[in-house]
Order: C-alpha cells, then sequence, then structure tokens
C-alpha cells in the first residue's frame, strides 16, 4: 500500500514529461490537414484591423508599420495604441502612416488594457477581423490576407507561428532561448494542432473574429493576457488554432541579461496562468472530451522547460537514492526514472527535427547548465508573484 502511494505521488511529476512526449511525437508526424486549403490573395473580401499596442516603441514600432502597410488591402486599417508613452512613438507612427490612439492611464497598465482601448475605438466602424502584431515584429508575406481568411472560415481565433531570433552570431545563452521557444512556439502548437485543433494564444500574431474580440474580456492587466484570453475562449467553445505557414517574427535583445528578464516575464506569466486556469480547463476537458480542451490542458500542464527538469532532477534523485535503502521506494523510482526518459526524449527529438541548427550535441548535452542558470527566476516567482504587465528594457535602453 505504502508502496503504492508513494508511486502515486510522482504522478503529477510525471504527467508533464508524457504531455511534452505525446506533443512533440505529433508534431513530429506529417499528416493531411483537414483545414480547408485557402486562396489567400484570391478568397472572400475582408477588412481587417490590425492593432498595435506600443509602449515607447520609437525604435521598432517604423519597420513594424512599414511591413504590416504592404500587407494591408485598401480598406483594412492599421491602428497603433501609443499607451503610456514618454517618448515619440505616436508620432513617428502617423509619419509612417498609420492611424493612432494615445492612451495614459498611470495605474492601469499593460498591453490588456490597451489592446481593450483599441477596441473600444474600432466599436463605430468594426472590421470582420482583428489582428494583433507587436510593436517590435514583422510578419512573412501574405500573412495579414491568410490568417484573415482562416479566422473568418472557422469563425475562431487563429495563432500564427511566432518565433525570435537570437542572430547568427548569438552566443550559447541567447541560442538556448532561441530553442526553448521553438520548442513552446512550434512543436508543442503544432502537436496540439494535429491532436486536438487547438494551441495557445501568444499575444502577437493572433487574429480573431470580431464577433469575439469585442466581445472578449480584454483589460485584465493579466501577466500573460493572451494565454488567458484563449483559455476563456477555447471553454467557450472557441478553441484558438494553428496556422504555421505564415509567421510573425522579432529578435532576442541583444544583451543577454535582458532576454533574461524577457524570458522571466514570460516564465512568469505561463506559472500564474497554468496555477490560475488549469484546475478549469481540465475540469472543462473532463467535463466535455473536447479533443481542444485535452491538448489545451495538456500542453498547460507543462511549467517551463528549465523549472520542469529541476524539479524532475530533484525528484529522480530522492526517488532512486531511497530505493537503494528503501524497497518501497522501487515503483516510485521507476516512474520518476520513465519520466526523466521521455523528457529527455522529446528534447531530442525535437532538437533533431527543428533545433540543430541552432545547438551542436554537445551544446545540447550542457543545456542543464542554464537550469541552473533559471534557479534565481523561479524562486523570484514563487517568493514575490508578479501579477502585473512589466515592459522588457529595448537594446537602446
Amino acid at each position: 500500500m505504502i508502496e503504492l502511494l508513494l508511486a502515486m505521488a510522482v504522478i503529477p511529476v510525471m504527467l508533464p514529461a508524457l504531455s511534452l512526449l505525446i506533443l512533440t511525437l505529433a508534431a513530429l508526424v506529417q499528416t493531411r490537414s483537414r483545414a480547408p486549403a485557402l486562396d489567400c490573395g484570391a478568397a472572400v473580401a475582408l477588412r481587417v484591423a490590425v492593432l498595435v499596442p506600443a509602449h515607447n516603441e520609437s525604435i521598432h514600432v517604423i519597420p513594424t508599420i512599414q511591413c504590416l502597410r504592404r500587407e494591408l488591402g485598401p480598406t483594412d486599417r492599421l491602428l497603433v495604441i501609443a499607451d503610456n508613452c514618454v517618448d515619440d512613438t505616436a508620432a513617428l507612427a502617423r509619419a509612417a502612416g498609420a492611424e493612432v490612439i494615445e492612451r495614459s492611464h498611470p495605474d492601469l497598465r499593460g498591453k490588456g488594457y490597451a489592446l481593450a482601448f483599441g477596441v473600444e475605438h474600432l466599436r463605430a466602424d468594426p472590421p470582420d477581423v482583428v489582428l494583433v502584431v507587436d510593436a517590435d515584429c514583422v510578419v512573412s508575406d501574405g500573412a495579414v490576407a491568410c490568417i484573415a481568411q482562416r479566422c473568418h472560415s472557422s469563425g475562431k481565433p487563429v495563432q500564427m507561428l511566432n518565433l525570435m531570433s537570437a542572430g547568427a552570431d548569438a552566443g550559447l545563452k541567447l541560442r538556448v532561448l532561441e530553442f526553448a521557444m521553438l520548442m513552446k512556439n512550434l512543436v508543442r502548437p503544432l502537436g496540439s494542432f494535429r491532436l486536438g485543433r487547438a494551441c495557445h494564444l501568444m499575444g502577437t500574431g493572433m487574429a480573431l473574429p470580431w464577433a469575439l474580440m469585442s466581445s472578449a474580456k480584454l483589460a485584465t492587466g493579466h501577466i500573460t493576457e493572451d494565454m488567458k484570453l484563449g483559455v476563456d475562449l477555447a471553454i467557450a467553445g472557441y478553441a484558438p488554432q494553428f496556422l504555421p505557414d505564415v509567421r510573425v517574427s522579432s529578435a532576442f535583445p541583444l544583451e543577454t541579461g535582458v532576454a533574461k528578464v524577457q524570458k522571466s516575464r514570460w516564465e512568469h506569466g505561463h506559472l500564474a496562468t497554468l496555477t490560475e486556469e488549469l484546475p478549469g480547463l481540465a475540469r472543462a476537458a473532463l467535463r466535455s472530451g473536447d479533443p481542444a480542451l485535452i491538448v489545451m490542458t495538456m500542453d498547460l500542464l507543462i511549467p517551463p522547460v528549465a523549472l520542469y527538469f529541476l524539479v524532475l532532477a530533484v525528484t529522480v534523485l530522492i526517488a532512486v537514492l531511497a530505493a537503494t535503502v528503501w524497497p518501497v521506494w522501487q515503483g516510485a523510482a521507476t516512474l520518476a526514472g520513465l519520466a526523466a526518459g521521455c523528457f529527455g526524449l522529446a528534447i531530442g527529438l525535437a532538437w533533431f527535427r527543428f533545433g540543430r541548427h541552432l545547438l551542436s550535441v554537445r551544446e545540447l548535452l550542457g543545456t542543464p547548465l542554464y537550469a541552473l542558470w533559471k534557479i534565481p527566476v523561479y524562486l523570484a516567482y514563487f517568493l514575490k508573484k508578479r501579477s502585473g504587465w512589466v515592459r522588457t528594457k529595448r537594446d537602446s535602453e
């Protein structure tokens, strides 16, 4: 009985590894898409509004606007929300040809509030589809038309592929960050979409039909308002779709310390969403049996990879050492070892298929040291939770 209880205690640690391996395997399998093929250049005429929330983005906003304007049709709108800016973001955006509205509220800060402000501005002349693109991003050719058509035809939110680049001459830490983002924003959503036709929203490069965007609860100040919005919509029956054929891209800050702060903010938000939203999402998945909710639950089960590695390593160490002294621990040690094997296999397969250009074999085997580098990040979350939005410093700052 005690052996069974000890083994059951390891199961919560094992589930994220199993989820990660299942999603990774699904991402590797080439399947014929069940989504209808779209001719983005000759499809239903849609009015698209692109919302660009911007806080002190004078360095990046012009390339973003120039890229987006090339993608828009004559009836589309490009709306920049200059949110609590103290620089010339608004003036530069206007000069570059964007429609600009300005918002100033020192207490209600964050992307969610900026988006809500933009949606209110659109109500007088609503579009068919709303696309959100961060002010430091560019999109691939044809991305706006393709995601708008998929969004309109499905009636659901759609997330395009969202990746960041560390650059050809980046150091090891930045390349590890890029590989971690590749796992989170390509491998996992690709696997979840192939299994259950759903994925989590990522904040930038996400499109929603006006009917959903106009009624969404955006002004929350949540640190990851995008993931929370995606979970809420999925539970309501509008699970976000994944469109990996088009891309939104940005660059990691050149300074490793700034990139670390940016990644820490994302991971704090992921942990907050996991602890706050996972119970409700899991209940809805179990109650309905909806594959979309099931795969989104599986994905949300996975903590930030470095944190999970640390937890898993400690669990394996304790279970194996205990099993050498007390045989009653052997079942727990077996399950912990199986979890470690699943985790390592998932990382190895994802690296072999998607990440060999980023890390060598030796560098991949050295990534556990990266997990040690992240210990202060997780201590900061558990000792002093951050629930509000914090902007990442830019290279010019």
